[in-house]
């Protein structure tokens, strides 16, 4: 078997790096043979999957947090069907929620690499997102409105670790907006203020929030979380249900499965696919069932 590693030495906080030589041993020692890309900043393990060529391996593994999955994703959807291989991953940053659907933790990067070593396949579902001046894909989560704003302050707390998603949802829960949304779930149209919605391929946000406690992987659909309007005072007492995903009883809370939704704004709001911060509403996510090959 031989992968093309896209590795993320920024991870992690920049501890990442430290990892490199015992990954490569733990690789050679698995009889895997390998060729590692570096990343140096946003948008590059798109740009270095895209410009490679995937003749002679086995899988593209991603080195790194959810952004580095995302990013290799969308590099990897850049090639032709014909010419795409199998996903994988090593987990090497802070929330690895797309990791946690396969019992992976950002520690568990051993794990990881005996996973991809017995060459298991699955296919997996795979989110598209079309926007006005662009299109993508996602395979964790993708949000709008508070999660975005969250999302935005946990960016600037990395530091901190596992902790950061915590401490950056904490604070916009005390100023947080709603927003009036024109939501379209499998042709039916609906008009409400959110807080946030959340559209879910997988269970898990940030680090261990069970924003979709029924979402699975393959199944053909998205699992939509949308938050109504509400005081703060039950927000602060629906925050930390969202760690069982206990969240989902509240009454200002909608969750529904489709496999089509589309989503208008009074003025265009940016969306978090995976972590990252890309595209703005009016926006149509689609479903595209098992179309993706995942390695581990």
């Amino acid at each position: 078997m031989k992968l093309l590693v896209i590795f993320n030495p920024r991870a992690l906080s920049g501890r990442a790096a430290k990892k490199l030589p015992a990954i490569r041993d733990a690789l050679t020692d698995r009889a895997i043979e390998f060729e590692f890309l570096m990343t140096r900043g946003p948008g590059d393990a798109t740009r270095l999957v895209a410009e490679s060529s995937l003749d002679g391996f086995d899988a593209v593994v991603a080195a790194g947090g959810d952004g580095t999955v995302f990013e290799v994703l969308n590099g990897l959807y850049m090639h032709q069907r014909a010419q795409r291989i199998p996903l994988g991953l090593i987990p090497m940053g802070t929330g690895n929620a797309f990791a946690r659907e396969f019992g992976l933790l950002p520690s568990h990067w051993i794990k990881a690499i005996d996973r991809l070593a017995s060459e298991n396949l699955r296919r997996v579902d795979v989110g598209h997102v079309s926007c006005p001046d662009e299109s993508f894909y996602f395979l964790n989560i993708i949000g709008l409105g508070f999660a975005v704003d969250a999302s935005l302050a946990a960016r600037k707390l990395k530091f901190l670790g596992n902790a950061a998603y915590t401490l950056g949802t904490l604070w916009q829960t005390l100023k947080f907006n709603s927003y009036p949304l024109v939501i379209e779930l499998d042709g039916q149209r609906i008009q409400q203020d959110n807080v946030f919605v959340e559209i879910s391929n997988s269970r898990y946000t940030g680090t261990t929030f069970l924003m979709a406690p029924q979402a699975r992987i393959d199944d053909g659909f998205l699992d939509v979380t949308m938050l109504r309007k509400l005081s703060r005072f039950r927000l602060f007492r629906l925050f930390p249900t969202i760690y069982s995903g206990r969240h989902v009883h509240f009454e200002e809370v909608e969750t529904c499965q489709v496999q089509h939704i589309r989503i208008e704004s009074p003025a265009g709001m940016l969306l978090a696919p995976d972590g990252e911060f890309r595209g703005h509403t009016p926006v149509e996510i689609r479903c595209l069932h098992r179309d993706l090959e995942f390695m581990g």
